[in-house]
């Protein structure tokens, strides 16, 4: 007797929210899709912050709702994003700032009632960043377990960003690296070769990768994925620990809904993410 085919594992355990204006207050049913892990990309922008007692000035006139966010099941553990800025370059040049709001935004963060296990420096790497003054130091000095984002826009390859990861990021440093499937930099089977090379050479308990659940709207912006064009960055990147960008943009309702019609979540049960 032939048994029926098992449906396959579609594991995406993780989701990224970007705190702005319009997503102060992130719902959604991100749990049906197996999503139990947040990372918030950050605290403060633009010398504005999200949390209160962090010697910044809030974003607006209210905050992010976090006791009800530590209570939703898509948020059981939580990766904290500390200080950032909307603009790259200038991001890159306040390094030492951005360094000491961090430092007063993991202080203050231990009043928030989250569960936080790991911290983000949302200060973005890729491989044509010619100077990193300080960067090295910067990351030394910022909270542990503690992880960065890295992208490779002028598609240098996956040699490139790996040797400029081992230079400039120490080692103890986590790596979430941004597929570039949302922006048409690359197809999935490529992404899967940079986080092959990646855990090659840094480990593989130092990768996870962002799949950009977006895509771009013919005359400007972005909208959300279909599930058609989404499916095939999650089964592509399974063996890694997969996190969305990001839920509350774009994993809308129904797009949730039709993921998970798919077999997102199904059968990942609730163990350590792998």
């Amino acid at each position: 007797m032939q048994l029926p085919a098992l449906a396959p594992v579609r594991r995406l355990p993780g989701m990224v929210w970007q705190p702005s204006n319009s997503t102060l207050y992130p719902r959604g049913h991100w749990q049906d899709l197996g999503i139990h892990r947040l990372l918030v990309q950050w605290t403060a922008v633009d010398n504005q912050s999200f949390i209160p007692e962090a010697g910044l000035p809030p974003i607006g006139a209210e905050w992010p709702d976090w006791r009800r966010i530590a209570g939703e099941p898509w948020a059981r553990e939580v990766i904290l994003g500390l200080a950032g800025m909307h603009a790259e370059t200038a991001a890159r040049a306040s390094l030492a700032e951005l360094a000491e709001q961090s430092r007063r935004l993991a202080a203050a963060a231990a009043l928030l009632p989250l569960r936080i296990s790991e911290w983000y420096f949302p200060v973005e790497i890729d491989p044509t960043w010619t100077a990193p003054a300080h960067l090295t130091d910067v990351l030394e000095a910022l909270p542990r377990p503690l992880w960065i984002s890295a992208y490779d826009s002028a598609n240098l390859g996956p040699q490139a960003l790996t040797d400029w990861i081992e230079r400039h990021v120490p080692p103890h440093v986590g790596v979430f690296f941004q597929d570039g499937v949302g922006v048409h930099a690359r197809v999935p089977a490529v992404a899967r070769e940079y986080l092959r090379m990646l855990s090659a050479r840094l480990g593989r308990a130092r990768v996870r990768v962002i799949a950009e659940a977006f895509r771009p709207k013919p005359e400007s912006g972005f909208r959300s994925a279909t599930a058609e064009e989404f499916l095939p960055q999650i089964d592509a990147y399974q063996d890694w620990p997969i996190f969305a960008f990001d839920g509350p943009h774009y994993l809308h309702d129904a797009l949730t809904a039709d993921l998970a019609a798919s077999g997102v979540g199904k059968g990942a049960g609730e163990g350590p993410l792998p």
